[in-house]
């Protein structure tokens, strides 16, 4: 297990740096300049663009650009924004708010998902199982701006249960209702593959003799039938870490949530190039570790799976 941990942490550098390289080239090649572009429809100084773009190193070779953040980067410092404020400290506020509202999101994709499949896969065939497919099916088929945008009309404008925008971020509560249309989607494929793995592993044969012994229903299912079922389900959660992210960003503009994605939306509004590459090089260190823990999880839901 330990070599296995090892040659995973090694196999994250070049990823991580040919995504950091692949974010930074896109960020830096976008046309336009954001130095002229704070001056907006005024005739800039082109003194004061020269200084600006000096300071923050817009006049250096790109390749030397991407070598001076990755250093700096190693060294804790994602650099300043045009405002001035550096953008750890800028992350530092944001992260919190999306890291609750993503958490939230999750325990819901995780609880009614699973839920909700194990239930119709249960009843393969049935009504409830055709209820559960139809009713996952028209959830993936509503984009989500659409489904937050309806949330909110009949949630919070005509039934006045919550309220229509999120007043303050650091009220878990009041992320529920951001957190419920974030994880809609997702929690509809997690129910439509929680559903077929236990359709399809009631037919197995270990579920056989685990009848045959006579055991309880509930050892059955809740031991036997869940820890097999799961293995593709943990798979999926760990994937869709990224999905979360990128729906935050929807999200979280529908709903005034002052977390990472109003940041990251704001940020590429101003062509803030260190506040784009930042939060996205965050992004990745999230999802490379998450998809480690996926795959060591994958031994404690099944002995049989072994990492030399």
């Amino acid at each position: 297990m330990g070599r296995y941990v090892a040659r995973r942490l090694l196999q994250m550098i070049p990823v991580f740096i040919g995504t950091t390289l692949i974010i930074f080239l896109m960020v830096h090649i976008l046309p336009g300049d954001p130095i002229r572009a704070m001056w907006g429809d005024k005739a800039a100084d082109p003194a004061q663009v020269a200084s600006l773009r000096h300071e923050f190193g817009l006049d250096q070779p790109l390749w030397k650009q991407y070598v001076d953040y990755m250093v700096d980067l190693f060294h804790g410092d994602f650099g300043q924004t045009f405002g001035g404020r550096e953008v750890i400290d800028e992350m530092s506020e944001a992260f919190p708010v999306t890291l609750r509202l993503t958490a939230v999101a999750m325990l819901i994709e995780i609880v009614v998902g699973v839920g909700l499949g194990a239930w119709a896969g249960l009843r393969a065939g049935k009504a409830a199982d055709t209820g559960v497919l139809i009713f996952t099916l028209i959830v993936i088929s509503i984009p989500v701006f659409v489904l937050g945008y309806i949330a909110r009309f009949f949630l919070a404008d005509q039934l006045g249960w919550v309220a229509p925008n999120v007043q303050d971020s650091t009220d878990i509560t009041q992320l529920f209702l951001p957190a419920f249309v974030l994880a809609m989607l997702s929690m509809a494929y997690v129910a439509r593959l929680t559903r077929t793995t236990f359709a399809e592993n009631l037919r197995a044969d270990y579920m056989r003799t685990a009848m045959a012994k006579g055991l309880p229903r509930r050892r059955i299912v809740g031991v036997h039938l869940l820890r097999n079922s799961l293995i593709p389900v943990v798979t999926f959660l760990g994937t869709d870490v990224g999905g979360f992210i990128g729906g935050a960003v929807v999200t979280e503009g529908i709903f005034n949530v002052q977390g990472v994605g109003n940041l990251l939306y704001k940020a590429l509004q101003q062509r803030e190039g260190s506040t784009i590459v930042g939060v996205v090089t965050v992004f990745v260190l999230v999802i490379l570790v998450i998809n480690l823990l996926v795959d060591l999880l994958y031994a404690v839901l099944d002995p049989r799976i072994r990492y030399a």
